[in-house]
Formats: structure tokens, sequence, C-alpha cells
């Protein structure tokens, strides 16, 4: 019953923007943390940021440490990840997430989303 839904994804060119949202349902998710993890092409499933469920506390990457926002909607429990200044690197399939605690270990959490594409050209 509990769906996590990403969305927000496209095709951007280096230095723009994106604002991924995760839409969670079938739960009121009340002390989980959520996180956002990405997978490029050919690499590793990687940690991206994360926020507590009061959205008091955060972490980041340190790749994406001033470029990137995370935040939580409560009511309409919803994360977002706000984008700014992509570059190439940034490529990957973004899936956000939901857990007991703020960690960066992708087994901590315990629901997943399918994903959504972030594409940077050059």
């Amino acid at each position: 019953q509990v769906q996590l839904v990403e969305s927000g994804g496209g095709l951007v060119q280096a230095g723009g923007s994106l604002r991924l949202s995760c839409a969670a349902s079938g739960g009121t998710f009340r002390g989980y943390a959520m996180g956002w993890f990405r997978q490029a092409p050919g690499k590793e499933r990687n940690f991206v940021a994360a926020i507590n469920w009061s959205g008091g506390v955060t972490d980041y990457a340190d790749s994406v440490k001033g470029r990137f926002t995370i935040s939580r909607d409560g009511i309409k429990n919803t994360v977002h990840l706000q984008m700014n200044s992509l570059k190439p690197d940034d490529t990957a399939t973004y899936y956000c997430s939901a857990g007991p605690a703020t960690r960066r270990n992708q087994q901590v959490y315990d629901y997943w989303g399918q994903g959504t594409q972030v594409t940077v050209s050059s």
C-alpha cells in the first residue's frame, strides 16, 4: 500500500535548475526520515541528500552541497529536491526513499520510489 512517486525530472543545460518532488501515500510516515539517491548509467546508486521527519535536520553529499536543497512538506507527505547549477555529472536516475533514521546508507531506508530521470547536457 505504501507508495513513493517521483516527478520533476527532465533535460536541462549545464548551469540550469530542476525541482524534483516525491509524493508519499499509504501512510503518514510520522517519525520517518526521507532521502534522495541517484544512479548514473553504469554506476552504483549513491546518496544525495536526506532530511529528518520534522525537516529540521538535513545532510548532503559533498558533490551537491551548496547546489542542492532538500525540503519536506508534512501536510502533503511530499519531499522536494531543488537542484541548481546542474552539471553533466549530475545526470542520473533520482530515487526518493523513506526510513526510520536520517542516514546515508541505502539499507536504512524501507521504502523506495521508481525514480525520475535527470539529464544535464554540456
